[in-house]
């Protein structure tokens, strides 16, 4: 029986995954391929969409939104990015990937030169770096989102290992009266304990609310969250926006917001337009308490791209309570100074800028205004978004080679969690070890360990994936976030 059901999931997932794919195909015509990119040989889905369609009828025929960004920044070329499909040599070499570490901005330095050391000072700090962020490399939400209303679309109980569930389904209808002709419908699913005597947390993942992403099936979510008292649930990003760039950037939430025209240089990405439609499920459990999940017990959870939405979704959003941030690479947990893998400038290619704001691409110009940028030039780098996270509970995540690549860099990912454990120390939490000083060269934890506190970080036997780190994430979780459904089962 067991087997049966476990080959009944993965056809699940695969064929989740094929929908996923056939519904982008649908949706519109997508940005042409760069193919000194490397993204591409990565898996995922910015690839696939509706090359043959004709574009949405407000958008201009002919129009190219990756080059109407660069003629807004007034750039001339691009560093080309590097390829995923040989992940050897230059830039996948410890040796010649610190060159820019003297240019590393200090977390705990205000811009006047005041050094940070207590909590009352973090504050503030915390608003110079949260305004780089948005300036100059996510994008800024813009002031006047359109008010979403969520419908519950189903509701079912049944006996989860053991425990009797309710489940919801929902979606989340955005107001389209100000351009009637782009629908936002945000599609989003949770589960609860039924017997629990107070509100439960919920593990929320990025997803299609199936399992096809990241082998997140074998993590065994339900069960462990169930297990630990806690709620578990998905919401689909590209039910927010599209993941791709191109025409699609003029549609989806960021084009509805827009009313079907083009983003400015600070308008925000799809990592944020994903964050964002996390704040509204929140806004639905904080107007909603009879479901039975406590809103300042959220926790977000993505692998790779997701693993990138996760943590910009905690480090943007206070409410959300914790993140699990999964093989995130570039634009995620990785120091873009450590240049290693994955680097800006394939964020800045005509495949991957949608997720992030239109400044960002200044950093891998060849030529803007007759000079070059590079990953030195960002006034912040991601130990800063990883510090905007604290004082709340954060675990960075990664496998090992080959399944999790060079090209995520798990090392740069783990250093720039050194630097943001000293924000994590002045705000009198725990970080890694407060004895490493040479965090430019530390090497790797044993693989397997879980170093940290509130800011953890483990590397799991296994490929790209949160799978074999959501039990441990469980167990590290219950330190920091209590859940009364698991108190009550304790009783009994």
């Amino acid at each position: 029986m067991k087997s049966k059901l476990a080959w009944t999931l993965v056809a699940c997932a695969i064929l989740g995954a094929v929908a996923i794919c056939i519904a982008q195909t649908q949706t519109g015509p997508k940005a042409p391929a760069d193919p000194k990119r490397g993204g591409a040989e990565r898996g995922g889905f910015a690839g696939f969409g509706g090359r043959n369609e004709p574009p949405a009828p407000w958008i201009e025929e002919g129009y190219n939104d990756h080059q109407n960004m660069m003629d807004q920044l007034g750039i001339k070329a691009l560093r080309p990015g590097k390829s995923g499909s040989n992940q050897t040599g230059p830039g996948f070499e410890e040796a010649t990937a610190n060159e820019w570490m003297p240019t590393m901005p200090d977390a705990l330095t205000m811009k006047d030169g005041t050094k940070v050391t207590t909590p009352q000072q973090w504050s503030g700090r915390r608003a110079e770096i949260l305004e780089d962020f948005e300036r100059e490399v996510y994008g800024r939400i813009p002031a006047k989102v359109p008010k979403v209303t969520w419908e519950v679309t189903n509701t079912t109980e049944e006996e989860i290992e053991g425990v009797p569930t309710i489940a919801r389904t929902l979606v989340g209808h955005v107001d389209n009266s100000g351009f009637p002709d782009i629908t936002v419908d945000i599609q989003a699913s949770f589960t609860v304990p039924a017997n629990t005597p107070g509100p439960v947390p919920l593990f929320l993942q990025f997803g299609g609310g199936f399992g096809g992403f990241g082998g997140r099936m074998g993590g065994g979510v339900s069960q462990q969250a169930l297990s630990h008292g806690w709620g578990f649930g998905s919401i689909n990003p590209n039910s927010i926006q599209a993941d791709r760039g191109g025409n699609a950037l003029r549609q989806g939430i960021i084009g509805l917001a827009n009313k079907g025209k083009p983003r400015t240089p600070e308008d925000w990405g799809a990592l944020r337009a994903w964050g964002w439609g996390v704040g509204q499920l929140i806004d639905y459990f904080e107007a909603n308490p009879d479901v039975k999940v406590d809103p300042k017990k959220v926790s977000i959870e993505g692998v790779s791209r997701y693993g990138k939405a996760a943590l910009v979704t905690q480090a943007f959003d206070p409410r959300v309570a914790a993140a699990l941030v999964a093989s995130s690479g570039e634009g995620g947990a990785k120091l873009h100074r450590h240049d290693f893998g994955e680097a800006v400038e394939n964020l800045t290619g005509s495949g991957e800028y949608h997720w992030m704001g239109g400044n960002f691409m200044k950093y891998g110009a060849s030529d803007i205004h007759g000079k070059s940028m590079d990953a030195s030039d960002i006034p912040v780098d991601s130990h800063e978004l990883i510090a905007l996270c604290a004082p709340r509970p954060c675990f960075i995540s990664y496998g090992v080679e080959p399944g999790d690549p060079k090209w995520v860099d798990a090392a740069g990912s783990y250093r720039a969690g050194i630097l943001a454990s000293k924000v994590y120390q002045v705000l009198g939490k725990k970080g890694y070890d407060g004895g490493i000083s040479d965090w430019i060269h530390a090497p790797l934890p044993p693989v397997g360990t879980l170093v940290g506190g509130e800011l953890a970080f483990r590397q799991h036997e296994g490929g790209h994936t949160s799978g074999p780190n959501i039990p441990i994430f469980f167990e590290w979780i219950g330190q920091y976030i209590k859940s009364p459904a698991a108190a009550d089962a304790s009783v009994q």
